[in-house]
């Protein structure tokens, strides 16, 4: 496909990736060649470039959730998805993944309405007391430390019944920093997950991210010049799996007996007029019990 830049028209692709990441590693697992109608609708343009006549268009969202069943079907074991704003501000990409039974915690833009008002409205109202400093995990300089609220949604009748088995969740991410700069997300999660499941969950779309430098840098996943379908797919498969063949060998390589961190238990409000149930600092809970 072709991007204007200034000045000019340029050539790329646009991938849909899928990661796996556990706490021994992670790398990625499948991918897909996001392709416009542009192309698709234009049959002979797509034979040039060897597609198949059965590849019509697809949305990177259908694309994702046709990765994610390759995977379930896969000897994989799925207890999470994460994603950014692209995706997860799809909700029937979110209901797709209820449906599949997998817990989320997806990145979606401050404009997300959430049972009517926006999710940053919502948030604007946490108590300073919501807010705990928590990690999203160890970054390549040291724990990554955020500001982070969280708030469990009420249930909907219609898809979780009399008796739900699952948990909606709104939460925010502030950098200590730079307050003003807040990430927001939604979350299902199993009824006995805490903030800091969520917040584990949210850090680990860094993964990726690690995944395609590591990729870039080691094995060339970008260094390529095709212009066929078949091409890319050959070039980016092989890459990948240089890749986890790499990450398995530093896996195996690595000391083993990591303790894993505890997970601090978070406290609930019952804050009147609220129509969600923000999540309490228990530290500050417990100082504003000592001292009064």
């Amino acid at each position: 496909m072709e991007i204007q830049a200034p000045g000019r028209t340029e050539n790329c692709q646009i991938g849909v990736f899928a990661a796996y990441a556990t706490t021994r590693g992670h790398a990625l697992i499948d991918r897909e060649l996001y392709l416009p109608k542009s192309w698709t609708d234009d049959r002979e343009r797509c034979q040039a470039a060897r597609i198949p006549d059965e590849r019509t268009f697809a949305t990177k969202g259908d694309l994702a959730r046709g990765m994610i069943l390759r995977a379930l079907a896969a000897p994989l074991t799925i207890a999470w998805v994460t994603a950014d704003s692209a995706y997860g501000q799809d909700s029937h990409f979110r209901r797709f993944l209820e449906d599949q039974g997998l817990a989320y915690v997806v990145a979606v833009p401050k404009s997300q309405q959430v049972h009517g008002p926006r999710i940053d409205h919502l948030l604007a109202q946490a108590p300073p007391e919501a807010w705990q400093r928590l990690s999203a995990g160890p970054g390549a300089k040291g724990e990554r430390f955020y500001d982070w609220a969280a708030a469990r949604l009420p249930a909907v009748w219609e898809f979780d019944g009399d008796e739900p088995t699952r948990q909606r969740w709104m939460l925010a991410r502030r950098s200590i920093n730079k307050p003003e700069e807040i990430a927001y997300y939604l979350a299902c999660a199993p009824l006995q997950a805490a903030v800091a499941d969520l917040v584990r969950v949210a850090g680990c779309r860094w993964k990726i991210e690690e995944c395609f430098q590591s990729a870039k840098n080691e094995c060339g996943l970008d260094q390529y010049e095709v212009r066929r379908y078949v091409g890319w797919y050959r070039h980016i498969t092989l890459a990948m799996l240089a890749h986890a063949f790499l990450a398995v060998m530093a896996v195996q390589e690595r000391e083993k007996g990591v303790t894993r961190p505890t997970h601090p238990t978070s406290w609930t409000s019952h804050q009147p007029k609220s129509v969600v149930c923000w999540q309490l600092n228990p530290v500050i809970v417990l100082q504003a019990a000592t001292t009064s």
